[in-house]
């Protein structure tokens, strides 16, 4: 066996782990038997905080107006969606917030750790805010521990939520009654894990089936699960249920090498594919991504279903992402302590016209955090076009994306930087589309949607004091594609609220750090000045296949 990667939490640059790697083998060569997967890849459950005499209260949130941008950026409009002081009223004061929202024919929900809401997604207004607890006890469920995700299914023109259950080793599914998320839930519930786990649940669908992924852990890493769903199991049975489902575990032990399937494994979202699914997932042990096919299935049945082989999708170099820079100008050890995750495919996957579009967050030689694409064919998981996006001395993290049946797409995410006029976190998104050589051009210039209220967001610890505990951002962000309009975009993301204090408007607050969430429209249409360039784009097709393609 080849010892194809090593990592410590000291040792994380490209130099020093092939240093440790050639060492290890050249003590043990061909006879080393343990293959380490990535330290970094941890049990990343929301935690609950509580700061001494800390008051939620909250004098803004809807009181907002809605913004409307001007039109020829994509940008349309946006508002404000849940906020820490929201799930903290509920006395689900967590940290991140998983921030995770779907746009439906004339809704936008949003689902995050302690709080979910409903808005009108013509006006901005809230029309529901509930804690999470309560809106799992009116589907049916006891319970809920965070890391939920949702997404509305256009076919069946209904929701579907997922989140942990009351325990970690549990999910549960609701899906909604009607196309209206205020209109009533039902759900069903299964073992994720049985006695450990079941984290970091993702959520895709395909014609076939529903796919959740699972990190399972006990408390180390003890492996995953992909688990499949059929369709009709849970949009057209009376109540849904997990009839018929089949679970693809790939165990882990820490002490022989097993197949490499990943982790935080992402299904591919498709209106398209036929029997056959497809998981991506950033490799366990190495630093490229990969992919398998799930074949055997229908819309009612998975149990007959089996997955292929792995593919490694043989990335250009990268490295993990370092923690995020902002400007923290009263505090300079605040300046680089938010959290970037890692190099996890944090958020959905998409198909569209034979080609798989994701991305996630790497570091690419210049420790600096960028977000990452990669379109892979559909067929072969074979990369056809790559490119990190950022530039400058600022940090790209936390990134989504959507893509509609024409190649065209809204990328998200969040940037930050030391500038002090520039550097605050903010949510960014910019529209792309795909040319005839199967290559992403720009449909708009980077965008900023929301930028935060304080330069100097921390966890755990209050205004004016050094971060302290654990600095978490994300874990994910979400971009969805408008049921009504397949070029509209609805996009959400985090950002940081103001401290919970009196002389920011919150009379007896203790001073705690309050993340809260945005969400927006953004059209993937040219602006009129890059139409000339759209059709340049087209036209170069015959020249397309002398540009670099990434592998």
């Amino acid at each position: 066996m080849t010892l194809s990667c090593l990592a410590t939490a000291s040792d994380s640059r490209p130099a020093l782990r092939a240093g440790a790697v050639a060492a290890i083998l050249a003590l043990f060569g061909a006879s080393a038997s343990a293959l380490e997967i990535k330290p970094y890849f941890e049990f990343k459950k929301p935690a609950m905080i509580s700061i001494l005499g800390d008051l939620s209260l909250d004098t803004n949130g809807q009181s907002a107006p809605v913004f409307y941008s001007p039109s020829a950026s994509g940008f349309v409009k946006g508002f404000e969606g849940v906020s820490q002081y929201d799930a903290a009223s509920f006395g689900r004061n967590a940290i991140p917030p998983d921030t995770n929202g779907a746009v439906g024919k004339s809704q936008f929900m949003e689902v995050t750790n302690g709080a979910y809401a409903v808005f009108d997604k013509a006006t901005g207004t809230r029309t529901a805010l509930v804690s999470d607890v309560a809106f799992w006890a009116t589907a049916g469920q006891t319970g809920a521990r965070g890391d939920s995700r949702v997404m509305y299914n256009a076919d069946a023109q209904r929701w579907i939520a997922t989140s942990f259950g009351a325990s970690l080793a549990d999910l549960q599914i609701a899906v909604s009654n009607t196309s209206d998320a205020l209109g009533g839930w039902k759900s069903t519930k299964f073992t994720g894990f049985a006695g450990g786990i079941a984290d970091y649940p993702t959520l895709a669908l395909d014609k076939n089936a529903v796919y959740i992924g699972t990190n399972n852990f006990m408390p180390s890493f003890k492996g995953t699960t992909m688990n499949v769903i059929p369709l009709d199991s849970l949009f057209n049975a009376v109540t849904p249920t997990v009839t018929n489902m089949k679970q693809f575990v790939t165990p882990y032990n820490g002490t022989t090498q097993i197949e490499d399937r990943g982790f935080a494994q992402q299904g591919v979202n498709s209106r398209s594919m036929g029997s056959r699914g497809t998981v991506l997932a950033a490799s366990l042990f190495k630093f490229d991504n990969l992919g398998f096919k799930v074949d055997g299935l229908t819309p009612s049945d998975a149990t007959g279903a089996s997955i292929g082989a792995t593919t490694f999708s043989g990335m250009t170099a990268f490295d993990s992402p370092g923690k995020a820079r902002q400007p923290s100008v009263a505090i300079a050890a605040n300046r680089r302590v938010v959290d970037s995750l890692d190099e996890r495919i944090s958020s959905s996957v998409y198909e569209s016209g034979g080609l798989i579009y994701s991305v996630q967050t790497v570091n690419s030689g210049s420790d600096y955090a960028r977000v990452r694409y990669t379109v892979l064919d559909g067929t072969t998981l074979s990369i056809v076009d790559q490119g990190d996006i950022g530039t400058g001395e600022y940090d790209y993290y936390q990134g989504s994306i959507a893509v509609n049946s024409q190649g065209r797409m809204v990328i998200s995410y969040n940037r930050s930087g030391l500038d002090t006029a520039t550097g605050k976190i903010s949510i960014m998104a910019r529209a792309y589309a795909t040319d005839a050589a199967r290559h992403l051009y720009a449909l708009s210039d980077e965008t900023l949607i929301k930028e935060s209220l304080t330069d100097d967001y921390h966890n755990g610890s209050l205004f004016g004091q050094p971060a302290a505990g654990r600095q978490r951002w994300g874990d994910y962000s979400q971009v969805t594609i408008d049921p009504e309009n397949e070029n509209s975009f609805w996009l959400i993301g985090e950002f940081a609220r103001e401290y919970n204090l009196a002389q920011f408007g919150h009379p007896g607050g203790s001073g705690g750090s309050r993340w809260g969430t945005y969400i927006a429209q953004f059209n993937a249409v040219p602006e009129p000045g890059t139409m000339l360039m759209v059709v340049l784009a087209f036209a170069a097709a015959g020249v397309a296949s002398r540009r670099r393609v990434t592998h």
